[in-house]
Parts: structure tokens; sequence; C-alpha cells
């Protein structure tokens, strides 16, 4: 039986914390303590209080999960990360999952933490470190590059992922959740782009 994701977060506001270039430690304690908080993988580092961890892959898991020391609950997509996370189904590409057991993966986990989000209950999701890009000098992560014992460097956003994030838009305008991109300079432009101080702003209003 597929575990499912409990609706921890009915009505709320959830920041996902995503690994794009412009991610600073001052956004990250911006949003301590003003809405829940999913941090997407490396992330964790600038928020192990975040809520909810998430990261798709096994990769990720067996270089860092021994030693992440995230409390919260944490989420994966690969079956080889059932030992560190609870692993959910993976749904296929494009769209809105609904059922609560698994996530449409967009092919990056900055896609499938939002679908997380919904399954978590959110009314509104803020996104930052959603650049979709490069940095200016070329950096892919705030946090620099990963070994090339981790994985080859690929594109930080090739094609085949953009073509996969208008396919989320409608299902979650159905379901009435408001996504904010609050990612300085983001080049995903298919939802509302505001600065952090006024995406804060409406969940304090």
């Amino acid at each position: 039986m597929n575990p499912i994701v409990p609706r921890s977060f009915p009505c709320e506001t959830v920041v996902i914390l995503a690994g794009g270039p412009s991610l600073t430690k001052a956004q990250v304690d911006a949003v301590r303590g003003r809405a829940r908080v999913i941090a997407v993988k490396d992330a964790v580092q600038l928020a192990p209080w975040a809520d909810v961890l998430y990261a798709c892959d096994a990769k990720w898991w067996r270089h860092y999960g021994d030693t992440v020391g995230f409390a919260g609950p944490k989420y994966a997509l690969e079956a080889a990360a059932a030992k560190w996370a609870t692993v959910l189904r993976n749904a296929g590409e494009l769209g809105l999952e609904l059922d609560p057991t698994g996530l449409r993966t967009g092919r990056c986990s900055g896609y499938q933490a939002i679908n997380l989000a919904v399954h978590l209950g959110a009314a509104r999701i803020i996104l930052l470190g959603y650049d979709a890009k490069p940095s200016a000098d070329g950096r892919r992560n705030w946090f620099g590059e990963r070994p090339r014992s981790y994985w080859l460097a690929l594109p930080a956003y090739d094609q085949r992922i953009l073509q996969c994030w208008p396919t989320i838009v409608q299902p979650l305008a159905a379901l009435g959740v408001d996504v904010l991109n609050a990612t300085p300079g983001s080049a995903l432009d298919i939802f509302p782009r505001v600065s952090l101080d006024d995406a804060l702003q409406q969940v304090a209003a």
C-alpha cells in the first residue's frame, strides 16, 4: 500500500526553498515563522528548522541522507531512497497529481515540491530559488557545483523541463491554489512574480 501525504497544513501558506543560485540565507531567515516551509534538497542547510524536506532522487539521499540530521517529514520519489525518506509514487511527468500517494515530476524537484505542497493542504505557495536559469556568473545552484563523484554536470533547466511547467498552471487554478514566484530575476514566468516582502505581506493580510 502506497504511503499517503497527510493534509498537515490545510489552507496555509507554504514557502518552497529550491536550489537556484539566487537563494540566500537572508531570504530564508525572512520566511522563518511566517509560513510553513518545504526545503528542497540542499536548502535544508539554510533551513534545518523547515517543516518538510523533499529530495526526489536516491543519489541525493545516498550522498547526504546519513548526515542531514533533519527530524521532520522527509519525502522522495525513487524507491532506493526508502532508507531515509517516505517514498511517494511517480505519477508521470505532466500536470498535477491529486492522489496524495503520488507526485507528477515535471522533470525537476522544484515542480514536484509544488505538488507536495498541494497534498499538504497549501492554499498559497511562495517560491524561492526558482531561477530556472544559471546566474550571470554561470552558477546553477546557490551552494555551488556538486562534485563529479555525485553526478555529471547537466544544464539547470533544459527545454524538456521548461516544457513541463505550463501543464501545472490550470490544475492549480482549478483547486484555488495561488502560487507567487518571489525568486529575484526568475525566468519562470508562468506564475505572478512578486518581491518577497510583498509575498509575505499577503501572508500577513
